[in-house]
């Protein structure tokens, strides 16, 4: 196997990880005006991605540069192309990281509900675009023949990444709905279980619709089965959370976002961006690839670091397995600011 496929590959697996575990987190900030109902409810769902949110967010730095360093004209290419919807996703991280931290650091109803709010948003912004987006890289989007973007942002909200954005975040509102049912306890676990049979039932729909599609448009064999096991793991989820089996219907939806997304890059592999120009030219693996010296240096330091912030990584969310209830959340007074 060539080291340019090799690279794809690895590029694949460090998005599928992102979301498929940033996908829970932002199902859960999402959830968050829909499932708490005071104030310690809301801290019982913040508290269950507290020490893990910003942990799942290195698969996208480490996936961001590892394009950069692998396949710098499909970066190039990419950032420049999808510059508004990419500034907003960044704006919308951002936002939603400095509200986890200062939420807290003040007790006033205005303070939080402001803060929760951003949380809200961040967590919408980025599950409905990073869809539309890979929507857009899977059907081709307008590049030119020195493989530059030559579109603007109203080509990139077309019915099929719109659909996109919609399967992505239902499938995360799901996929946090299972998680929340699995990590805590009391009233919150059981309305998290009844929503996500719910978003399930929606998230199934609109995936099935949007995986058809693609599969006609772009798919070979290869996408086609993963695009089916796809769909039957999120079956599985959704028996599995009706009897009340979290622990299960969470890996189902694990497994459908690793297998959908699988099945994307499988439906786009040997292009990494495909052109929906006639006279245009689609970057590929080979043509968008960095030098040989460059692949082999960096297979070498993956071969290192990767095994280690896996084990780190899973070492955390073994630290933080125990579910959380109302009552491991202390009481306290909520003030309204002084006039």
């Amino acid at each position: 196997m060539e080291l340019t496929t090799v690279w794809f590959c690895l590029i694949a697996v460090l998005w599928i990880g992102y979301f498929c575990l940033e996908g829970f987190d932002f199902g859960v900030g999402m959830l968050l005006p829909i499932l708490a109902g005071n104030d310690r409810e809301r801290r019982v769902l913040i508290n269950t991605i507290g020490p893990v949110w910003d942990g799942n967010e290195v698969w996208l730095l480490v996936a961001g540069g590892a394009t950069f360093a692998a396949f710098p004209e499909w970066y190039a290419t990419l950032f420049s192309g999808f510059y508004l919807p990419l500034l907003l996703i960044l704006l919308a991280l951002i936002v939603r990281g400095v509200a986890f931290e200062y939420r807290a650091k003040r007790e006033e109803l205005r303070w939080k509900a402001r803060w929760d709010l951003a949380i809200i948003v961040g967590s919408y912004v980025p599950a409905f675009l990073w869809g539309v987006a890979f929507a857009n890289i899977v059907r081709g989007v307008p590049i030119d023949a020195d493989l530059e973007y030559a579109g603007n942002l109203f080509d990139l909200l077309n019915p099929y990444a719109l659909l996109g954005g919609l399967t992505t975040m239902l499938l995360f509102l799901t996929h946090g709905a299972m998680f929340l049912a699995l990590k805590t306890d009391g009233r919150v676990r059981h309305e998290a279980r009844s929503l996500a049979a719910r978003f399930g039932v929606a998230a199934a729909a609109v995936a099935v619709a949007f995986l058809f599609w693609t599969q006609v448009d772009t798919g070979n064999l290869g996408s086609g089965l993963l695009f089916v096991a796809a769909a039957a793991a999120l079956v599985a989820g959704l028996v599995a959370i009706g009897a009340a089996r979290e622990g299960w219907a969470f890996l189902g939806t694990f497994v459908t976002i690793a297998l959908a997304v699988a099945g994307l890059f499988v439906a786009l592999f040997p292009d990494v961006m495909p052109t929906s120009l006639a006279d245009g030219t689609s970057l590929t693996t080979s043509n968008a690839a960095a030098t040989s010296y460059t692949l082999k240096i960096m297979t070498v330091v993956a071969l290192v670091f990767t095994p280690i912030v896996l084990a780190y990584q899973g070492w955390t969310y073994w630290v933080f397995r125990r579910r959380i209830a109302l009552h491991h959340i202390p009481e306290q007074p909520a003030r309204q600011p002084a006039s």
